[in-house]
């Protein structure tokens, strides 16, 4: 199992404590981040995430992630 692997099943173990750049690296294994000011933008195909740059990243924001992924 991959590095990216054993992250993305630890955050599905527990999406409350994830950090930003935890997030980053899961989302950039599925699509590419486009960095804003305070918040930045997650494409998944042609679906889009918002989410706000901050540490840890809320929990709503890493369950949209895995929703996203999981669709795909």
């Amino acid at each position: 199992m991959s590095k990216k692997e054993k992250l993305e099943v630890k955050i599905r173990n527990n999406p409350k404590n994830v950090s930003l750049d935890e997030f980053e690296t899961l989302a950039s294994k599925y699509g590419h981040i486009e960095m804003g000011g305070k918040h930045a933008k997650v494409r998944i195909g042609n679906v889009t995430l918002t989410y706000k740059r901050v540490n840890p990243i809320p929990t709503e924001y890493v369950t949209d992630l895995l929703e996203i992924i999981d669709t795909i």
